[in-house]
């Protein structure tokens, strides 16, 4: 199958950014509806997954799978593929009419944990929620029950999941309204009746305080039930309701972000990870940076969350360039795989079966940036996974900016077979310290090689 790469126009302003985190943080796909979770030591970015072709118009939108980006650090993150489809439900491939068909609707995701489990609810547009299982958090999932855990008729899009403290479970869900079920501790069956939420649901005629819209985020913190939610439209922002139980009555407290023109949509994820919180939502930036014409091409950004001392969120701007502190540093005298990424312009990734996930469709001139690379100890060389069935290329090594003198330079020959890796090397010198680093590609043609892994010794 042909997968498409766009090329990203980047602005001059992002070389003033060099260095830092930036948002959006996945930029060699169209991400939307993000859903972290920290399992361990490491967050689990599950998101939805707008198609390159998405055609133009508002409310065009095109998504036929489930993707999911892995960090430890909320800057570097590492490109994990395709976690989950439309083809993983066989009831949904019943296409109903002005949905898009079977090939379409794969909407916003979310996946908890639960007893060394895996579960992700994922709403088929327009054909209810369904929910896979499996015993990694990277898959392959499994659908157990054959079927929708939540019919369609029930606004059924936008599932979020909350366990208490007390081990029940509740799914909530919806647009225009708000619904929830209790969930059985097998987390695939209902244990009640759904509910329609009474203090949220839309009443004819009278003002609406929620402002709510679709997107719930559930969580609990420091005793107090939190529902975060794509608020107001169009554009949406992000309001927020607090509650003493789960399932309310919530008291709408306002915003974590208002809503802004540069932006149709939202949808908040919230996690507390490494002492700090965060909120992770999506803009249109990349899509603009291609085009002036709107089309359902998404990209996920990521902000730090603050609250007050009586639990309320301090409010946040729109989507700032800048992201996140890194936490932490990368290690570069391991294996990095080369689709861990903190910005890069031009590259795409694919996977295949010998290589796993890869980074491809490199040209001359294009580069990625890693953040925060911790040389403990001089580097002699770099080795390098490539494959290459055209000309071939190199690898420039620069450190803190795309300017900087290159302290090495592998040599990529063509070896006529993308399914062929090899390993390189090259000499390394005046490499210690933190730095930010760049791979810049060089070469006389398009599609110069493929990388796979890179390691310093």
């Amino acid at each position: 199958m042909k997968v498409l790469h766009f090329k990203l126009l980047l602005p001059a302003l992002i070389l003033g950014l060099v260095g830092k985190a930036q948002n959006p943080v996945i930029q060699t796909k169209y991400t939307a509806d993000p859903a972290p979770m920290v399992y361990h030591d490491t967050v689990y970015l599950y998101t939805s997954h707008d198609e390159d072709d998405a055609p133009p118009g508002q409310g065009k939108f095109l998504m036929r799978n489930w993707l999911c980006y892995t960090s430890t650090d909320m800057v570097n993150w590492t490109d994990q593929g395709e976690v989950a489809s439309l083809k993983n439900f066989k009831w949904a491939d019943k296409a109903l009419t002005g949905w898009g068909g079977f090939d379409n609707g794969a909407w916003a995701p979310q996946t908890v944990e639960r007893n060394g489990k895996f579960y992700m609810y994922c709403p088929v547009q327009g054909r209810g929620i369904g929910v896979l299982v499996s015993n990694s958090p990277l898959g392959p999932f499994k659908d157990p029950i054959g079927g929708p855990l939540i019919g369609g008729k029930f606004d059924s899009i936008d599932p979020t999941v909350l366990i208490d403290d007390d081990g029940q479970a509740y799914l909530y869900w919806g647009n225009p309204n708000l619904w929830y079920v209790k969930l059985n501790q097998d987390m695939i069956s209902l244990a009640g009746e759904i509910i329609k939420d009474s203090s949220v649901a839309k009443r004819t005629g009278q003002p609406d305080p929620f402002h709510y819209q679709e997107g719930p985020w559930a969580y609990k913190l420091n005793g107090s039930y939190y529902m975060a939610y794509a608020s107001t439209c169009c554009p949406e922002g992000i309001g927020y309701a607090m509650s003493k139980s789960a399932t309310g009555p919530w008291e709408f407290k306002g915003y974590i972000m208002k809503p802004d023109k540069r932006s149709t949509g939202n949808h908040p994820g919230i996690i507390a990870y490494k002492g700090k919180s965060y909120v992770f939502g999506f803009n249109y930036r990349l899509n603009f940076m291609q085009t002036t014409q709107h089309h359902e091409r998404r990209s996920v950004c990521v902000a730090e969350l603050k609250y007050n001392p009586d639990g309320t969120i301090i409010e946040l701007p729109w989507w700032q360039e800048e992201g996140v502190a890194q936490i932490g540093t990368l290690n570069p005298f391991v294996r990095n795989e080369a689709e861990t990424i903190a910005w890069e312009k031009g590259v795409g990734t694919e996977r295949d079966s010998l290589a796993g996930m890869f980074v491809t469709g490199i040209d001359s001139n294009d580069y990625i940036q890693v953040r925060g690379v911790n040389f403990t100890r001089s580097a002699k060389s770099f080795n390098a996974s490539v494959s290459s069935a055209y000309t071939g290329g190199t690898i420039e090594i620069r450190l803190d900016s795309l300017e900087g003198k290159p302290i090495g330079t592998c040599v990529i020959k063509g070896n006529g077979s993308s399914n062929k890796w090899l390993t390189k090397s090259c000499k390394i010198t005046a490499a210690k310290g933190v730095h930010d680093l760049y791979f810049v590609f060089k070469g006389g043609g398009k599609q110069l090689f493929n990388l796979n892994w890179w390691k310093f010794n």
